[in-house]
């Protein structure tokens, strides 16, 4: 009897794992289909590009990128600055791209941060109000990559050395130092210098930055003019929005090779009882001491006989 439970047992364990290898081995096709699965994945990455807002104004909107090489990133951010606000799904309602339409990338290389593009004869074809822009526009969105600190264009294999409209020359190499929404107030040609200073501005719910190039003979250190020009109230461009309060005093500061360290008193406090400097706040004054300065860090420091705070930011999400 015994013997009899033991090889019945025998027999089902091996009919079992009989079972089981011709349904491994020999699948059906019902079961073929359930293993049949196709899993797309699409990593997504912000970036920055500056596109005009319906006020002209170069700005500042943050991008989703798909590519991760940088060369395919460079020719993504070119597209979508070629493409108008309706033709992309990418960008926000009320901004557009500025390069004339059709316009393709003949070759583009990247050496030693230095960027070369040469442009089909479709770029040639802006208009007299937008020539500045659209080299505004190309400049800030391209160096806002790592990899990028200067580029030269190219039409068709020639160098593009001045505007087609207002034939400005341009710099043998193109950076931030160009400017952008450049605004004059000067009572000399002689002794002038520039500041870049980035406001705050809506468009319906989307809140980005706008960043203004003033043109000046004002000879105080930029620092001292970046901090007064966000604290002004009113400001006569009523697009531009400061948060800064207007009682904050900068009382010191320290300029150093890729840093600079500031030191306010409390009314640079959103709240001072739980001593939080607003968002906006620190990165209008990141972003205009980033590109006036080409520094990496900003490190504000608030002293009183409360709080000693110190925070100090160098990237933005």
């Amino acid at each position: 009897m015994l013997k009899k439970g033991i090889i019945r047992r025998i027999t089902i364990s091996s009919l079992a794992l009989f079972i089981l290898l011709v349904t491994y081995f020999f699948p059906t096709k019902l079961e073929s289909k359930d293993y049949k699965q196709t899993l797309n994945y699409i990593e997504t990455q912000k970036g920055v590009v500056y596109l005009l807002n319906k006020e002209s104004y170069v700005s500042r909107v943050n991008m989703v990128l798909n590519n991760k090489e940088t060369l395919e990133k460079i020719k993504e951010i070119i597209n979508i600055l070629t493409l108008k606000s309706k033709e992309s799904a990418y960008i926000p309602d009320n901004f557009i791209g500025v390069i004339p339409v059709n316009t393709k990338i003949n070759n583009l290389t990247l050496e030693n941060k230095l960027l070369k593009i040469d442009f089909s004869k479709e770029f040639l074809n802006t208009t007299e109000k937008n020539e500045r822009k659209m080299i505004e526009s190309l400049i800030y969105s391209l160096t806002e990559l790592e990899e990028v600190d200067n580029i030269l264009i190219f039409v068709e294999g020639k160098g593009f050395t001045e505007l087609p409209f207002s034939k400005e020359k341009l710099p043998s190499l193109l950076n931030k130092d160009f400017g952008v929404n450049k605004i004059y107030d000067i009572d000399s040609i002689k002794n002038t210098s520039k500041t870049t200073i980035y406001y705050g501005s809506k468009e319906e719910d989307y809140f980005y930055y706008i960043p203004m190039t003033y043109v000046s003979n004002n000879s105080n250190e930029k620092v001292n003019i970046i901090i007064e020009k966000l604290k002004s109230s009113p400001i006569y461009e009523s697009n531009l929005i400061s948060f800064l309060h207007a009682n904050a005093e900068l009382t010191n500061y320290e300029i150093l090779e890729e840093e600079i360290k500031l030191s306010f008193n409390n009314y640079i406090f959103e709240d001072i009882q739980n001593a939080t400097i607003l968002e906006e706040v620190k990165y209008m004054i990141y972003l205009s001491l980033r590109d006036t300065y080409n520094i990496k860090q900003v490190e504000f420091i608030v002293n009183n006989e409360d709080k000693n705070v110190n925070l100090i930011i160098n990237t933005l999400e």
